[in-house]
């Protein structure tokens, strides 16, 4: 079996080749882009690992776009057939790079601090290291950086890419520069050019993703809300869930790969937030300030879909001190606002043309049984409601997949198989757009035949 192409082109000094990119949280992260297709351009299958702060600089859609890979942000995070992501990385790569490396990074790999999918698959790999490190002057000067840098070189034996000298993030000038992209590949190719391809088999790297999407979104505009809602007992405590918001910023992701603007209503979260330019974020911890959020951003959407795992019950007071250890807690509790809901009710009522309203996207979280979903289908008003068993393996909070049922008013039933949370995504915003599409060739029918009527 042949070694997946993605983006790569043959006849480079390259060809065949898997190289791993590990980006850390620097200013210079949108570099690792154009080394991405540097060693493209050279014939190499690209495969990009993040650590947390990287994807503040840069948004993961921008390397999975690139690659057409997942990209590994995660130490605990499974690939759709269950394989460990990084681990997959380590065991497949000809080599990996390190670029850019900061100082923080330096220190953990010194130090065998598997915290981030980075170090944790260059611990656990056989291939080379390629480490192109890029910080401040005087950072890179300190005897503790130097010290870092000499292990890594001297004890690991990973082929460091001294930074550059010049004009710096901070303003300042000095050696901290991350080097240019022909040096690094350069150093790539000096490194593994006399060694045989390290997996050639393209079951056993990581595997591809799906193209780029049709900008069948394009102009559309989409408001997700993601994660749980966490309401307050006191300054200190809260009621919640374990909903960790990965679904909700993986329709992000993907509507934005479509051409949406999106806004995204997010509650209590554990994962990053995107910083596309197209994505307008909203904070709403509570479920009475996400119903306000989305009633506020509801206005010209085309669709609304409600990924967040909302409580259904808030403390009716909050402590507006600490309570004690040595205080009885009794807790009474009122329902919470049903969102989805509330917002099919006021379209239902309101002045918008049927013509025009939002498409709703309900999720409904359920243990052991999928049986209310229909019913709670019909009682909120939606179009389509995604429901899944957070009880299944692979399928509940915090995890990198899921397995759902679609179901939709029509009555329509679509149950899917353990996919990624991208891939999921997709397939819900394949109905999304096909809804939309159907609800514009309606409206201009009908216009049509008003017209013909006049």
């Amino acid at each position: 079996m042949t070694a997946p192409t993605g983006s790569t082109v043959r006849g480079g000094r390259l060809d065949g080749r898997l190289i791993g990119i590990g980006v850390t949280g620097s200013i210079a992260a949108y570099k690792a882009a154009d080394l991405v297709r540097r060693l493209a351009d050279e014939g190499a299958d690209v495969v990009v690992l993040m650590t947390p702060s990287a994807t503040r600089f840069v948004g993961e859609l921008t390397f999975a776009a690139l690659t057409r890979h997942p990209v590994e942000t995660d130490v605990g995070g499974l690939l759709p057939d269950q394989r460990i992501g990084h681990i997959v990385v380590a065991d497949s790569v000809d080599a990996i790079v390190v670029a850019p490396a900061t100082a923080h990074w330096l220190a953990s790999m010194a130090t065998g601090l598997a915290g981030d999918a980075v170090t944790a698959a260059c611990l656990a790999t056989k291939a080379p290291v390629i480490v192109a490190p890029a910080m401040d002057g005087e950072m890179y000067a300190h005897p503790a950086t130097r010290a870092n840098v000499a292990r890594l070189r001297d004890g690991f034996g990973y082929r460091i890419v001294e930074p550059e000298s010049g004009p710096l993030a901070s303003g300042q000038s000095g050696q901290g520069r991350l080097a240019e992209t022909p040096a690094i590949v350069e150093a790539v190719i000096a490194t593994i050019s006399a060694s045989p391809i390290r997996e050639p088999d393209a079951a056993a790297r990581p595997p591809l993703v799906a193209a780029t999407q049709d900008a069948d979104l394009d102009g559309r505009h989409v408001v997700v809300t993601a994660g749980g809602t966490a309401e307050p007992i006191d300054p200190v405590r809260f009621i919640g869930n374990r909903s960790t918001g990965k679904m909700g910023v993986a329709l992000v992701a993907a509507a934005i790969g479509r051409g949406a603007r999106v806004t995204l209503v997010a509650g209590h979260v554990s994962v990053p937030l995107p910083t596309d330019p197209a994505v307008q974020v909203v904070a709403a911890e509570t479920t009475a300030q996400m119903d306000r959020a989305v009633r506020d951003a509801i206005g010209d959407a085309d669709a609304l879909i409600m990924a967040a795992a909302v409580a259904d019950f808030r403390p009716r007071r909050s402590a507006a001190t600490k309570l004690t250890r040595d205080e009885r807690l009794q807790l009474d509790l009122e329902p919470t606002e049903d969102i989805l809901a509330g917002v099919a009710e006021s379209l239902v009522a309101g002045e918008r043309a049927a013509a025009e309203r939002p498409i709703l996207v309900g999720f409904a979280a359920e243990t052991g049984s999928l049986d209310r979903a229909a019913d709670k289908l019909r009682r909120k008003g939606v179009d389509l409601l995604v429901a899944n068993d957070v009880a299944e393996a692979g399928s509940g909070f915090g995890t990198d997949t899921n397995r759902v049922v679609i179901l939709a008013a029509d009555g329509s039933r679509d149950e899917l198989p353990l996919l990624s949370k991208r891939e999921v995504a997709e397939r819900i915003l394949d109905r999304v757009a096909g809804a939309l599409d159907a609800r514009d060739t309606a409206a201009q029918t009908e216009a049509v035949t008003q017209e013909s009527r006049a």
